[in-house]
């Protein structure tokens, strides 16, 4: 059986579970709890050594990290339901919405930065709490212009499928709530929101649907 090694409030955790789902793969889950710092722990950095989450483990032995790797690797095994379109220009700007909020947005408030802010450079929880609206505004503001003025936009971020675009954006929003961000501003990114949370996929890789949630 496939083991996916995450965290039920991991972003990163949470991309690779939809995508799991969104393929009807079966798969088994061991909890990394983030906030007891059991990623530092010396067994899972055998599997991983930057000590990160997710890791997965497929039937084979073969270990993968880094989020939108796994989901592309997922997509190349099993293209029967793809999360990419099919012409190289929808591709490249699924890549490129994917990217924004992987790469742009979730590394600048993700749990490590924001355990360094706290206690390394002694920031207090509104300082805290700021830093974190400020990317998340900045970053949506962007991703919401793409969005709602781009051709490719449909049902969801890329026509009318989920992509891997929507399996980034959905743990974000969840994250921008979590914090009690102000989402008002992104009426595009709510839609889609809503939209890809109708579907079981999203609705089963949920954080509170997991079994370390409790």
């Amino acid at each position: 059986m496939t083991t996916l090694y995450g965290y039920f409030r991991s972003s990163a955790a949470y991309r690779v579970r939809i995508a799991l789902n969104l393929k009807g793969l079966d798969y088994d889950q061991a909890p990394v709890n983030l906030v007891k710092g059991e990623q530092k722990d010396g067994d899972f950095r055998t599997r991983n050594p930057q000590g990160l989450v997710p890791v997965l483990e497929t039937e084979d032995g073969t270990r993968l990290t880094q989020s939108l790797a796994i989901c592309e690797y997922l997509d190349e095994r099993h293209p029967e339901r793809p999360l990419l379109p099919a012409d190289a220009e929808g591709r490249a700007r699924v890549r490129s919405l994917a990217q924004l909020i992987a790469c742009e947005i979730h590394p600048l408030n993700n749990l490590k930065v924001l355990k360094y802010l706290v206690h390394e450079l002694k920031v207090d929880d509104e300082a805290k709490q700021a830093w974190y609206r400020h990317w998340i505004a900045e970053g949506f503001t962007a991703l919401e212009a793409r969005l709602a003025n781009e051709p490719g936009t449909g049902t969801f971020c890329h026509g009318n499928d989920p992509t891997l675009a929507d399996i980034c954006l959905v743990p974000q929003v969840f994250n921008a709530e979590r914090f009690e961000c102000d989402l008002a501003a992104y009426p595009t990114l709510r839609r889609i929101t809503e939209r890809c949370r109708e579907l079981e996929a999203f609705r089963r890789a949920a954080p509170g649907e997991q079994p370390d949630a409790g």
